[in-house]
């Protein structure tokens, strides 16, 4: 008797090569081993006869890509953050999501506290001096920048990450913490973390860092554009570890040229992995390539994760980190 074939999945970008061993024993794998991010027509092509799909957040799991692959269920996103699937439009096919909370929350909140004190102390900024050759002698100002010990850290969402860059900055360095979020926390929270609510008003005139960690949507779209930097003391510095989108680049690029703020250390961009050319011009920004979860523990279990929640869904008709759960249950 012939074997049963196995079902087929697609792993959209290159991943460890344990974790495509591990998928093997349960599925034929069709790999991109090229790692270069699949355009919307490829991705489409690439999926016919497709169970599965291990995505970043480069693919678009939407509508059209769902009428045009009937015989997919599940696409499983290796990142937290998931605004590349139109979540309603899966549930309506019958196609679960799934992402990879928890195992990056750590590993970004210690990026996120990195890209703060980079920031604040001018890190980058007085780095390209020194490689120039710029540095002739030592002056009492130079490249004097914000202190982070006992300034206040304004966190805008407040989920697993930004509760954990709170606890850092409380407790490991004696910051006033305030925070925005769409609920509130609860007391006892608030209490473990030094945390205090304030509104979205108070939280851009009051912090001396503040911090995006909101998820994207269409409604935190440019929720920091020009009238909410002007709102920021001049002093202030910006940090985006969230995604790009929340913070409106061009508005803030100006910002930073005319000194309305003291500096942002951005992780994330509109249209990355292009970045807006005017922050390329100004000197009191950090940037970075989208690295804040990217230590090798931390992508290992990402990658791991999802190809958990597939195998689990396809064997077993369960996924530890479901988007939308009500697919399972129908």
């Amino acid at each position: 008797m012939a074997a049963t074939a196995k079902p087929a999945i697609l792993v959209a970008r290159a991943v460890f090569p344990e974790v495509i061993d591990a998928l093997r024993q349960h599925f034929e794998v069709d790999t991109n081993d090229d790692d270069v991010a699949l355009t919307p027509d490829e991705l489409t092509q690439r999926l016919q006869g497709k169970v599965g799909v291990l995505t970043t957040g480069s693919e678009r799991v939407d509508a059209a890509l769902l009428a045009a692959c009937p015989q997919l269920r599940i696409a499983a996103n290796i990142a937290v953050g998931f605004n590349n699937f139109d979540v309603p439009a899966m549930t309506a096919a019958g196609v679960l999501g799934t992402n990879t909370p928890d195992v990056l929350t750590e590993t970004t909140a210690d990026f996120g506290f990195a890209l703060i004190m980079a920031t604040a102390r001018r890190l980058t900024e007085s780095e390209h001096f020194l490689r120039a050759g710029q540095w002739n002698k030592w002056a009492l100002d130079m490249f004097a920048g914000a202190d982070v010990h006992g300034s206040t850290l304004g966190i805008l969402g407040m989920g697993r990450i930004g509760q954990a860059i709170a606890r850092r900055g409380a407790l490991g360095f004696g910051m006033k913490v305030i925070y925005h979020n769409r609920s509130r926390l609860d007391a006892g929270i608030e209490t473990e973390l030094r945390a205090r609510y304030v509104s979205r008003d108070q939280l851009l005139q009051q912090a001396d860092h503040l911090i995006l960690v909101l998820p994207y949507s269409a409604e935190s779209h440019h929720a920091i554009g020009a009238a909410e930097i002007a709102r920021m003391k001049p002093t202030a510095t910006l940090v985006n570890i969230a995604r790009g989108g929340i913070v409106d680049d061009a508005a803030l690029a100006a910002a930073l040229r005319d000194r309305r703020i003291a500096a942002a250390g951005l992780d994330v961009f509109e249209g990355e992995p292009k970045v807006h050319p005017d922050l390329l011009t100004v000197p009191n920004v950090v940037l970075t390539p989208h690295i804040a979860s990217a230590t090798l523990a931390t992508r290992r279990a990402m990658a791991q994760l999802a190809a958990d929640n597939v195998i689990a869904y396809l064997t077993e008709g369960r996924a530890l980190t479901p988007l939308n759960p009500d697919v399972i249950r129908a």
